[in-house]
C-alpha cells in the first residue's frame, strides 16, 4: 500500500496520509514518504500551495507505538533507534516551514501527539468541528517533548503546558480560540473550505508568497529592531520584482495583472 498519496489539482498539491488502519500513524515509512515528497515539492515551481490531509477516520494519531515497541529489541534497549526516529521526525517537521509553498493541514477525526505536532508545524490549518486535538503521551508515561516544540510556538505557554501535562483533548473550536488552527468548520464543508483557502492563495503572485513565507519565519525569531531591518530589505527585494511592479500598475489602472510567475 502506498502510505502517502499525491494528487495535483492545478497549482495545488493534495497529499493524503494513507494508512487508515493505523489512523495514519507516523511510521518509519510515512515519515520517509513525507520527507521525500516535501523535497520534491520544494523545487516544483508549478505547485503554489500544498494541502495535507488524512484518509479514513482520522488525520494522524502520532507515532506508530507498535513500531516503536519493536525498536526496543536492539541491544541498547532501542536508544539508537529512538534517537534516529525523533531526529527524522524533527527533520520532516522543520521542512514544512522551509518549503516555499504554504502548507494547509485539512484535519478531521483526531490529531494526537506527533499528529498534533504535524498540524502545528503546518502554516495554516482548517479542521472539522468535531476534531479532537491532544498531546496525550503523558497518559502512557511518555511526555510529548518533541510535539511541544511546535505546539508551544502556536499557542500560549500555560495553555500548551496544560495540554501536555494533563493529556486532555481539546475540540476544534477551542483549538481555533488558542490559535492551533485557523478555524473549525462543519465536516461536510471541510473540503470546500480548504479548497477555497488553497485556491485563494494559489491565485496570488507566487514569488511574493515565497518571499513572504520565508520572511515570516525568519523575522518572528528576531528582536524587534532586527526584524524591521530584515523585513525592510525583503520589501525592497519584493518591490524590485517585475511582477510586483505589474501588480501595482494593474491596481492603479483597475485591471487584472499580467503576472509571469
Amino acid at each position: 500500500m502506498t502510505v502517502l498519496l499525491r494528487e495535483d489539482k492545478g497549482a495545488v498539491a493534495h497529499l493524503t496520509l494513507n494508512a487508515p488502519g493505523s489512523l495514519n500513524a507516523l511510521s518509519d515509512a510515512m515519515l520517509a514518504a513525507l520527507q521525500d515528497e516535501f523535497q520534491r515539492l520544494e523545487d516544483d515551481r508549478a505547485i503554489r500551495v500544498i494541502v495535507l490531509g488524512g484518509a479514513g477516520k482520522a488525520f494522524c494519531a502520532g507515532h506508530d507505538l507498535k513500531e516503536m515497541t519493536r525498536g526496543r529489541a536492539a541491544g541498547d534497549g532501542g536508544a539508537a533507534y529512538f534517537a534516529d526516529l525523533f531526529d527524522r521526525c524533527a527533520t520532516m517537521m522543520q521542512t514544512i516551514p522551509r518549503l516555499p509553498q504554504p502548507v494547509i493541514a485539512r484535519v478531521h477525526g483526531i490529531a494526537t501527539a506527533a499528529g498534533c505536532q504535524l498540524v502545528a508545524s503546518c502554516d495554516l490549518a482548517l479542521a472539522a468541528a468535531d476534531t479532537r486535538f491532544g498531546v496525550n503521551g503523558v497518559n502512557i508515561g511518555l511526555f510529548c517533548s518533541t510535539p511541544m516544540v511546535a505546539l508551544s510556538r502556536n499557542i500560549a505557554r500555560k495553555q500548551a503546558f496544560e495540554m501536555l501535562a494533563t493529556g486532555a483533548f481539546i475540540d476544534a473550536p477551542r483549538a481555533a480560540e488558542l490559535g492551533l488552527i485557523n478555524r473549525a468548520v462543519p465536516l461536510a464543508d471541510l473540503q470546500a473550505e480548504t479548497d477555497r483557502m488553497a485556491s485563494g492563495i494559489a491565485a496570488k503572485l507566487s514569488s511574493a508568497v515565497r518571499i513572504g513565507k520565508q520572511a515570516f519565519y525568519q523575522q518572528i525569531e528576531m528582536p524587534l529592531d532586527q526584524a524591521y531591518t530584515y523585513t525592510g530589505q525583503v520589501m525592497v527585494e519584493n518591490m524590485l520584482n517585475r511582477d510586483t511592479e505589474e501588480g501595482i500598475a494593474a491596481f492603479i489602472e483597475k485591471r487584472d495583472p499580467d503576472w509571469q510567475q
